[in-house]
């Protein structure tokens, strides 16, 4: 017997105000030692490579996340703003502005499947690009690809570890930055050089995210979600009738979720070799540590439900689909059309069709969720992919595609459903 949990989290705000509620998902993204998570901690005060074989490593392996307050002093004239209430420059106590949620991306070149599912989940991006080393780095080229995939037109460039070059390094390193970004999603974004490590100039990087960042507008209606993450929050040992059920992390794509829907996952799990999809019922959400009857679209979420635990520990349903109707079709074989990316900084030669044909192994992610799959037929530029695991995917989705070469998982392009 599954105790119904009250809340994914035992804590909780008094303060129950909207402003404390994330509503929209940024991005951070670049390559590997950039300083991502080092700024997300900035940023947060929240460390959020958590993970033992992340803390061995030190990189990010999984998403990170974290939520962080937008406050504006009164009194302070330049860079009047900051992430925490009292103003690090004037001690007056600050307004809040909006909350919003930091999803930290993997920069390591093993780990881009990840990456491809955090622009899946995010509404704006900060592309970290550190000053002392030259641009563009192979990820840097790679995850601004997937920022492209994903139609994210809202972009900040951080200029980091100014600290560490002089001013005409500095200056070298930004005029490297136009010159990558010219002709992409990113050509137009604004450039804030900062130190993350030293918190320099982190207050003007807020206050571009409050300028350069507007809060989407999102669809109404029944909920539907992208899971990330999923968790077994008991402890070893819980008797069996102490046990909480399951929780799902993740974010709302469009709509909004109430405690007691009844709610189903896909692709859900194995069963004697078909996949059926899970069914259960919400008994707690919460965002930012604010338990919510309702949630709505963008920001982070965390959903209890009365899932056997087991299911999913160890984020065992990440990757899933979560929605009350109208849920994607999953697939088991796919027929797409192909567009290959231009631009190839981090495999140092031209990908062309030639790179996928009869027989070529891929790598799929649509949305948060990824598959490799094996292309049994192709003619022109359409290709059928028969994959190893079911896959979620809507009519006008893009549909990343990578390939191995030279032994690493590379983005090549995206696909579209025919």
């Amino acid at each position: 017997m599954i105790k119904i949990p009250k809340s994914p989290s035992s804590r909780s705000r008094k303060k129950k105000n909207d402003v404390f509620i994330p509503k929209m998902n940024i991005g951070i993204f670049g390559h590997v030692d950039h300083g991502k998570t080092t700024l997300t901690e900035a940023l947060t005060g929240r460390w959020t490579d958590t993970y033992s074989e992340e803390i061995k490593r030190g990189i990010t392996i999984r998403l990170g996340y974290a939520d962080f307050t937008i406050y504006k002093c009164s009194k302070c004239k330049e860079h009047p703003f900051s992430s925490t209430e009292i103003c690090p420059k004037c001690f007056s106590k600050c307004e809040p502005k909006r909350t919003v949620s930091i999803v930290d991306a993997p920069g390591h070149e093993t780990l881009m499947a990840t990456v491809l599912s955090a622009a899946s989940v995010i509404d704006a991006a900060i592309l970290v690009i550190a000053a002392n080393e030259p641009c563009p780095q192979p990820q840097t080229a790679e995850h601004l690809a997937a920022l492209d995939i994903a139609q994210i037109k809202h972009i900040i460039i951080a200029q980091n570890k100014i600290d560490l070059v002089t001013p005409q390094e500095a200056l070298k390193n930004y005029e490297e930055i136009k010159n990558f970004v010219k002709g992409t999603v990113a050509e137009n974004a604004p450039i804030i050089p900062i130190s993350a490590q030293q918190k320099i100039n982190i207050d003007a990087l807020i206050e571009a995210i409050d300028k350069y960042f507007p809060e989407p507008k999102r669809k109404e209606g029944p909920g539907r979600m992208f899971v990330a993450r999923s968790f077994d929050i008991n402890k070893p040992g819980t008797r069996p009738k102490n046990l909480m059920g399951g929780v799902l992390g993740g974010s709302i794509i469009e709509g909004s979720f109430k405690v007691g829907d009844e709610i189903t996952i896909i692709p859900g799990i194995e069963r004697k070799g078909e996949w059926v999809p899970l069914k259960t019922k919400i008994t707690g959400i919460e965002k930012n540590r604010i338990k919510l009857k309702e949630a709505h679209a963008g920001g982070l979420v965390g959903i209890s439900t009365t899932l056997d635990p087991s299911l999913t520990r160890g984020d065992a349903l990440s990757g899933s689909f979560v929605g009350i109707e109208n849920l994607p079709k999953v697939y088991k074989n796919l027929r797409l059309k192909v567009h290959l990316i231009s631009r190839f900084e981090a495999i140092g030669r031209e990908v062309t069709m030639d790179d996928v044909k009869t027989g070529t192994v891929l790598m799929m992610t649509s949305g948060v969720a990824k598959t490799v799959g094996i292309v049994r037929s192709m003619h022109d530029k359409i290709i059928d992919v028969e994959v190893k695991l079911p896959i979620y995917a809507e009519k006008d989705w893009k549909i990343s595609l990578s390939k191995q070469i030279n032994g690493r998982w590379r983005l090549i392009g995206w696909g579209e459903l025919q």
